[in-house]
């Protein structure tokens, strides 16, 4: 079994780009010299580690929006379990039901600097339970890829507008210039959200994907 994460493989958009700024297309090799993209300088946004924020859906529901943290491990895991492996592979260009520790570790270990993901919550069984998320990676100066999941039960209520709106606001304090997105063609409610998203929208269109460009100035 490989332990490399799923953007590291070959043909996955997040591979292409780290192999390109790195040099490599070895895991280990992008893990232990390129996470933090070779000496590539970002500013971390301020308190971007505690964020919070509070949203109401579109049928009046309360959604709590914060940063990630390393004990949601059992949510986020539980999270992929309820999600259709047709939104899994629009997130991930794969199915993917099950994740290994290297990879569990890159989705949870977020340094809020390179790597800044949030996550949105609602009550559930009168406990808070992960129904989205919402992640960038810095791909080079001012620029960084931009990924969403939204549990079926809950998609078309702008959970995934919304994470974007946090996730679009915390990149603007860390100065980044533009986020970018590679989004399946038959995707038509992501790109819907991107097209609304009141950023200044881009796309060109390959036989493979879509692949968005969004300025944040």
């Amino acid at each position: 079994m490989r332990d490399d994460p799923v953007y590291a493989r070959r043909g996955h958009p997040w591979g292409i780009v780290l192999s390109i700024i790195c040099g490599s297309t070895d895991w280990k090799t992008l893990q232990t010299e390129c996470y933090g993209f070779r000496g590539l300088k970002m500013l971390s946004a301020p308190d971007a580690t505690n964020y919070s924020a509070t949203e109401a859906l579109r049928n009046g529901q309360r959604i709590d929006i914060r940063a990630l943290r390393p004990d949601d491990r059992d949510d986020f895991i539980a999270a992929v379990s309820r999600t259709s492996s047709q939104s899994l592979y629009r997130r991930f260009f794969s199915v993917r039901r099950h994740f290994t520790e290297t990879e569990t570790a890159f989705y949870l270990n977020v340094d809020f600097v390179n790597h800044v993901a949030l996550v949105a919550l609602v009550e559930e069984n009168s406990r808070p339970t992960i129904i989205g998320g919402g992640r960038y990676v810095v791909v080079e100066a001012g620029q960084a890829e931009i990924g969403f999941t939204v549990l079926d039960k809950y998609q078309g209520q702008g959970v995934g507008a919304a994470l974007l709106r946090h996730l679009a606001a915390i990149a603007r304090k860390a100065r980044l210039r533009e986020l970018i997105a590679h989004v399946l063609p038959d995707n038509r409610a992501m790109l819907k959200v991107f097209e609304k998203s009141g950023l200044k929208y881009s796309a060109k269109r390959d036989s493979e994907a879509v692949h968005v460009t969004l300025g944040l100035f």
